[in-house]
């Protein structure tokens, strides 16, 4: 399949939409979509979520997004931008 760059902006912007409201949804954050910064630590300082809620990403994008995360892949943990990374990467892959 062969996006344009417009649909690929479009359906990055859609993805990290969605994952950002489920992440505040889910995990209970006192943020507006907003407020949470595509590059901002989703672990420690930047959210200061905790390996919990580590478990609770991880099956925010399995059941979202039908995307499973393999076990010991933290770096796709690291922000909504690496975590949306992710989410196109193994999406691609499926459409091949």
């Amino acid at each position: 399949m062969n996006l344009s760059n417009e649909e690929i902006i479009k359906r990055r912007s859609e993805i990290i939409r969605d994952l950002k409201k489920e992440l505040i949804s889910r995990l209970d954050l006192a943020y507006e979509p907003v407020d949470i910064h595509e590059d901002m630590s989703l672990l420690g300082a930047g959210l200061g979520l905790d390996s919990l809620d580590a478990l609770e990403i991880v099956l925010t994008v399995e059941s979202c997004f039908g995307v499973k995360i393999a076990d010991g892949n933290v770096s796709a943990l690291r922000s909504v931008n690496t975590l949306v990374d992710y989410i196109i990467e193994v999406k691609n892959k499926e459409d091949e």
